[in-house]
């Protein structure tokens, strides 16, 4: 890259940021009652049907990735779990007292946030980003990943119209143009930004860490579901297949592997069956094998062919044939680890299935796996056993585990769990992220603390550690 396409990049940028900046300093003397409303206008004509149809229908046809009714069900679920959660939330002036240490905490705006979104969410990421943006006082500049840049594009100028139409500055919402997505561009953006939110792969996100701004990104996914000799099978091969299927395995919360005890293996897998998996054979899990990782052992680089396309796709590009009714297919492994290649991340409607002796044998597979790829990110486990439950949450290296739920229905939010609704999912240091939660609203904001003097007397050395044995 020339010094005068630096130039060109830094300056186009520059001027996105100097909009976004003017806009913001007019939002940052909103009401809370005018951030409310602000949100429940987006929140609510962003999910009517037409526009749902419109965005769902451009990111289908423009990035190939996923399915209709995936992508509609959710614009639907998450932007309004968004609004559900955050509608009531306090994001102006003094939010909070703690009149026992003389505290009061004040929010205030961040500033100009660059987010990155990423080709599998292309149209939902922008809206929920959006809303946690505007409740918070906050422009946002969107960097499209390059297969969805005319999605991002539209989604936010749709968004932009509504600004308008409220007297709200426009330029609080602005999207790179799809001429000018690449990757320098976005490198500036990270610079210039005063927070990245990054939402994408790994790539994207160790750029965001290392852009010299404070960043959230969210670590790559590789979920482990474990299955004990007390599941309910029936209902655990309905939720593995809600998971695995949900867009085709676009999103990173997707079954990847399953840890079956020994004692119900051939049970399960007759389960998994009977909701549309099919078990290959070895000579048809190498041909998989090539066909998802066609550079292998030389490398790991999934074939973006292969990621969240119909079984008929996949089944052509590895040259073999799959029963009329497959939804999602069955690969056996007994390894992981970069000599074993299945045992990774696979976007793809390919799930590899391990079998166990008990839960310690089922722990170490997950923590081997998710050492190669996806720390932090998520596990699950099928159980009614108390103990390999608590266990299993007890010795994983993941933020999320899920007991009897299907992994990527719940990871980012939704009704039948309690995680926050985000599309962004902080992984901990497992995953090499800074949060171990859900990025939502409290990232989106700055903290002043007021304190006042209280009335605290420091103990004696009886009252702080009489009760603990380690005084004469």
């Amino acid at each position: 890259m020339s010094d005068m396409s630096e130039a060109v990049y830094g300056s186009y940028i520059a001027g996105l940021v100097a909009r976004a900046r003017e806009a913001q300093a007019t939002m940052e003397h909103y009401t809370q009652e005018q951030v409310d409303k602000l949100t429940a206008v987006i929140a609510y004509e962003m999910t009517r049907a037409g526009i749902k149809r419109e965005l769902a229908e451009l990111a289908l046809a423009e990035t190939e990735l996923g399915d209709m009714p995936s992508k509609l069900g959710k614009i639907e679920t998450k932007v309004k779990g968004v609004y559900y959660e955050i509608k009531h939330e306090k994001t102006v002036g003094i939010v909070e007292e703690l009149p026992e240490k003389g505290l009061r905490r004040i929010a205030k705006p961040v500033g100009v946030i660059g987010a990155l979104i990423p080709s599998t969410q292309p149209e939902m990421i922008p809206i929920t980003t959006a809303l946690f943006s505007l409740k918070t006082r906050n422009s946002v500049i969107f960097a499209p990943h390059p297969r969805g840049k005319k999605t991002t594009f539209r989604t936010t100028e749709l968004m932009r119209g509504l600004l308008k139409r409220q007297g709200v500055p426009e330029d609080a919402l602005l999207c790179v143009e799809p001429a000018m997505v690449k990757v320098p561009v976005t490198d500036e953006l990270m610079k210039q930004s005063d927070l990245v939110m990054a939402t994408g792969g790994a790539g994207m996100v160790k750029a965001a860490y290392s852009s010299g701004k404070p960043a959230y990104g969210v670590g790559a996914g590789n979920a482990v579901m474990v299955v004990d000799d007390s599941a309910d099978l029936t209902d655990m091969a309905h939720k593995v297949m809600l998971s695995k299927t949900g867009d085709l395995s676009a999103g990173c919360s997707c079954d990847n592997s399953l840890v079956i005890f020994d004692r119900v293996y051939e049970d399960a897998l007759k389960a998994l069956k009977a909701e549309g998996g099919y078990l290959c054979t070895a000579d048809e899990r190498q041909k998989i094998q090539k066909a998802i990782f066609p550079n292998w052992p030389e490398d790991h680089a999934i074939n973006r062919d292969i990621v969240a396309k119909p079984i008929s796709v996949i089944a052509q590009l590895a040259g073999i044939k799959v029963p009329a009714g497959t939804k999602f297919i069955l690969a056996e492994e007994t390894g992981s680890g970069p000599d074993y290649p299945l045992s990774g991340e696979k976007m793809c409607l390919v799930l590899t299935v391990y079998k166990c002796r008990n839960i310690e044998e089922a722990i170490a597979r997950v923590n081997a796996n998710h050492a190669f790829s996806g720390a932090g990110h998520s596990c699950g486990i099928y159980s009614v056993n108390r103990d390999n439950i608590v266990r299993f949450a007890l010795e994983t290296r993941t933020v999320r585990v899920n007991n009897n739920l299907p992994n990527s229905v719940v990871n980012t939010g939704n009704w039948i769990a309690g995680y926050p609704f985000s599309p962004s999912l902080g992984c901990g240091t497992w995953g090499n992220t800074s949060c171990s939660k859900n990025v939502t609203i409290e990232y989106y904001m700055n903290t002043t603390w007021l304190a006042v003097e209280i009335d605290r007397k420091s103990p004696t050395d009886e009252e702080l550690f009489g009760d603990m044995g380690v005084m004469p």
